[in-house]
């Protein structure tokens, strides 16, 4: 078993991209209608707040995305949340409950929530046109619109299907006095008294972890973590989070190692808002035990280009979560015409369509079939992956995110 941080020479970036790059993807006359939406949106400021700057999905969304607006002309801005250990710990105990998890509360708990909550109003100014909260961490800033009338706009990027009643009736109030909200998937919405969008996450095809790479710098990736390119390689990629479930892709990955000589990739971090990361991947490693063919890499923010080198080398992308409001790795793996053996939860069902784009599971043993399947038959796996990357480039890209937000806000601007 392999465990590594890596700093390795990685390719000349071909900088940050501009709006006309994407032309070459999605067509040129989608890049005059964004930017006709944003002449509309006009000098309107928008103000994005969340609770990291790097690491996980909303911040690598975020810094797509902001660039790409402000490049239109658009005043747009992007604020962190402050918190300390302790706030995080509580957030990420919420966020668990919300997903559906056990929660034993303290009162305590809310309180520094609340309390954390009211330093971050005497830090962030809220006075734009537009205020967009991501997720729970910050929802309770709304109330700082006390005789504003600027729209507010809540964005939760994870699976509120069976939430914890304790915890989603303590945001639920907060939550209200936004002017909209916007889930991922319809199973996530509310009984809520305020208008609900479906808004899909997105992946941006020219970020480092999806461009194009050169074969020798996917090849140097995989000499650097001991991986064999001649053998097939099954791959994770996630945070390590036990609703990402890595104990269970290792135990799917044992039963598909009785019938084929393959490797186990479960690649990921952490991030400054999830406490958790280091023991769950702890227990990952014990699970792993001394497999020479079990790999697990603990990659920093930044490993972007590695990242997307283990998605191209591998054989099948796996994403067996327990609960998902999304999946981005989901995306990035269809993206680079991946075979992927998915959980049917959260948002995943939107991008994995079975047997078309990709393959659901609900289990262990249905995701080693699959895997078997795959392996089995390569035509087969070849075209879920043409499928899979005309899905997500029709559906699920960076530009589409942005038209999203922009008919958004000129929708709330005359409400």
């Amino acid at each position: 078993m392999a465990s590594s941080i890596i700093a390795p020479k990685n390719p000349e970036s071909p900088g940050v991209p501009h709006l006309d790059d994407y032309a070459a993807i999605v067509g040129q006359p989608e890049i005059h209608d964004l930017r006709e939406l944003a002449s509309r949106v006009g000098r309107r400021r928008i103000k994005m707040i969340n609770s990291t700057a790097v690491g996980g999905g909303v911040a690598e969304l975020l810094s797509r995305v902001v660039p790409l607006i402000e490049e239109m002309g658009v005043p747009i801005r992007w604020e962190v949340l402050k918190g300390g250990e302790n706030f995080f710990a509580v957030t990420k105990g919420f966020h668990n409950a919300l997903h559906g998890a056990p929660f034993e509360s303290r009162p305590e708990w809310f309180e520094l929530f609340l309390r954390v909550t009211a330093e971050n109003r005497k830090l962030i100014a809220a006075d734009d046109d537009f205020i967009v909260i991501h997720d729970p961490q910050p929802v309770a800033l709304v109330e700082t619109r006390k005789g504003l009338t600027n729209k507010w706009i809540w964005r939760c990027h994870i699976d509120l299907s069976r939430p914890n009643t304790e915890v989603w009736n303590f945001l639920r109030p907060f939550i209200e006095k936004y002017d909209a909200t916007l889930f991922s998937s319809p199973s996530f919405t509310q009984g809520l008294g305020i208008p609900q969008y479906l808004f899909f996450p997105t992946i941006d095809p020219l970020a480092d972890k999806n461009r194009e790479l050169e074969p020798d710098f996917i090849q140097g990736v995989l000499e650097r973590f001991g991986i064999d390119p001649k053998r097939p390689i099954l791959t994770q990629i996630s945070r390590f989070d036990r609703l990402k479930d890595p104990v269970g892709v290792i135990q799917a990955y044992r039963r598909v190692k009785k019938y084929f000589d393959c490797q186990l990739v479960l690649a990921g971090g952490g991030a400054t808002d999830d406490p958790e990361g280091e023991i769950v991947r702890l227990e990952a490693q014990e699970a792993a035990g001394t497999d020479p063919d079990l790999h697990i890499l603990d990659l920093p923010p930044w490993s972007h280009l590695e990242i997307n080198a283990l998605q191209r080398a591998s054989t099948i992308i796996i994403q067996k979560s327990l609960r998902e409001g999304f999946g981005l790795t989901v995306a990035e793996a269809l993206w680079k015409k991946k075979p992927v053996v998915a959980s049917a939860v959260g948002g995943i069902p939107s991008q994995v369509i079975h047997k078309v784009t990709g393959m659901l599971v609900h289990s262990v043993e249905g995701t080693a079939y699959q895997i078997r399947f795959l392996l089995s038959n390569p035509d087969f796996s070849l075209k879920l992956g043409e499928n899979g990357h005309e899905h997500i480039k029709g559906n699920f890209l960076v530009t589409h995110n942005i038209k999203r937000y922009l008919l958004l806000f000129l929708i709330l601007q005359r409400t």
